[in-house]
């Protein structure tokens, strides 16, 4: 099997966006070629018969023909005849030709054909032979300079049969001539006559058949386009309203549902695509539900525990005090810090749940100002106690005017930082840069990195890349946070792998030039 060369694939490749793309065209094109073939198939059989019609009719009118003058010429012939004899007949038969001019010659048992006419085409061997076979008038269709002729053969026989209607043979007496069939009481004379005659006539009948046909071909091609058309957009119809029903879907738009008009496999898939809408509607109604349900259950809970903890937390500072001031034995001591420790942890957690139903809600608060994000930075690492050693490097090389809610950056800023330092390794470089009137921030650290399968859902809320991994004494919602936290400013954060390793977090916010207003 050859393959195709590279030219040859580029050019099948070049003549792809050339076919047909749309339904609509490939339908019309396949109704079109369907048409086609079948008013091709059509008109080639109803060529085949009316061209057999027509040949038939020309061998069946000459037979008819010469069998006349036979019966007429030979019953004065000679037997046996002479050359001259011969050429006489043959003479008398091309004068009584008339219109259909025929070339006649006659051979005497089994010698050579005589003609009188100087032009007349040879005779056939095989139509020689077949006659003298058979003993039976034989037509045969040949070829002379080019233009079509019929032949004719038929054998002359002895017997006076009146009534006889057989067609194959005409019959010579000394006296009389009738047809006879070459076979019981009729005798062969051993003269066999041949004609030849053009076959114009019937080839300008065939060759108007066939520009006819193709005449016919175009307007039938013409007036198959409107059916065709027609087919097509009654198939189209439903597809596109099921394109455009599936793009509201898509859309968020689970109401919708499209008429089902017929019994089709067309109206099968319509039905199937209201259910399929139906089964959507159900079930993001049941998860919108219960998500809200969740949400309100989380809210509600931390709202809750927002009282007791605070009263916890008082009681812990009592408690932390008299561990230090030494008064407790140390087992107690120890004891006491620990729960100190949980009590913040879980009051942390809780002030972070109310923070991420707010913006469930969309009710979380922005009081931007404009301030210089070199500046926020600095003071998240000194609140922190970052900004001294070698655990954090801040570069902060020029200035970062941004409009943003100086205590939400902060969250963000501390977030991104505290995990570096938990999940990474030091040192964690933060560094401040402007460009294209947006301000980044990048948090990187020197740790193993993020795995790859992690890295899409970093930001989801109590998410961990490794289930089996330690309590890490966070909510678990930090990065949530500080991700809700970036698109509040019309910002963004993303998480990526350094090439030469650690994690890098990066903050995009609008520059001063290009924030919105305070709200």
């Amino acid at each position: 099997m050859s393959r195709l060369r590279p030219p040859a694939r580029s050019a099948v490749r070049a003549l792809r966006p050339h076919l047909p793309r749309g339904l609509r065209v490939r339908l019309v094109v396949a109704f079109l070629l369907a048409a086609a073939f079948g008013a091709l198939l059509t008109a080639g059989l109803t060529f085949q018969r009316a061209r057999a019609a027509i040949l038939d009719r020309a061998e069946e009118t000459a037979v008819t023909d010469l069998r006349a003058q036979l019966d007429s010429l030979a019953p004065e012939l000679t037997l046996p005849p002479t050359t001259e004899d011969l050429r006489g007949l043959t003479r008398q038969l091309d004068q009584a030709g008339g219109a259909r001019a025929w070339h006649s010659s006659a051979s005497w048992r089994g010698g050579e054909p005589v003609a009188a006419s100087p032009g007349a085409p040879p005779v056939p061997e095989e139509l020689r032979e077949t006659v003298r076979d058979s003993g039976r008038a034989v037509h045969q269709r040949t070829e002379h300079d080019g233009s079509p002729w019929l032949a004719l053969g038929m054998p002359v026989t002895y017997g006076d049969r009146p009534g006889n209607t057989d067609t194959t043979t005409a019959t010579a007496t000394p006296t009389a001539t009738t047809t006879g069939t070459g076979s019981g009481s009729d005798t062969l004379s051993g003269l066999t006559v041949y004609a030849a005659f053009p076959l114009d006539e019937d080839q300008a009948d065939i060759d108007a058949l066939v520009t006819a046909a193709q005449a016919g071909a175009v307007p039938a091609l013409a007036l198959a386009l409107v059916p065709a058309l027609f087919a097509a957009r009654s198939v189209l119809r439903p597809v596109r309203r099921l394109r455009h029903g599936a793009e509201r879907i898509a859309a968020g738009e689970l109401t919708t549902r499209l008429d089902t008009e017929g019994r089709d496999e067309l109206a099968d898939l319509t039905r199937a695509f209201n259910t399929m809408a139906e089964t959507l509607e159900s079930d993001a109604a049941e998860l919108r539900r219960l998500e809200a349900g969740a949400r309100r259950f989380a809210a509600d809970v931390a709202h809750e525990l927002r009282t007791p903890l605070a009263a916890m937390a008082a009681v812990t500072e009592v408690l932390d005090e008299d561990a230090a001031s030494g008064v407790l034995p140390a087992d107690t001591e120890d004891a006491v810090r620990l729960i100190s420790e949980e009590v913040r942890t879980l009051a942390r957690m809780v002030e972070d749940l109310m923070e991420v139903s707010r913006f469930d809600a969309k009710a979380a608060p922005v009081h931007r100002e404009d301030v210089d994000l070199r500046t926020l930075v600095t003071k998240t690492l000194q609140l922190r106690g970052w900004a001294h050693g070698e655990r954090v490097r801040a570069d902060l090389p020029e200035p970062a005017p941004v409009h943003v809610d100086p205590r939400r950056i902060d969250v963000v800023l501390g977030n991104l930082v505290a995990n570096a330092l938990h999940h990474g390794r030091p040192p964690v470089t933060v560094a401040v840069r402007t460009r294209d009137d947006r301000v980044r921030v990048t948090v990187t650290d020197r740790g193993p990195g993020i795995p790859d399968d992690a890295l899409p859902h970093v930001f989801d809320r109590f998410y961990k890349a490794d289930a089996a991994r330690p309590r890490s004494g966070g909510s678990g919602l930090g990065l949530a946070i500080a991700h809700e936290n970036a698109a509040l400013h019309g910002g963004t954060l993303t998480a990526a792998n350094h090439p030469d390793g650690g994690a890098v977090f990066t903050l995009t916010l609008p520059s001063t030039a290009s924030s919105p207003g305070t709200t």
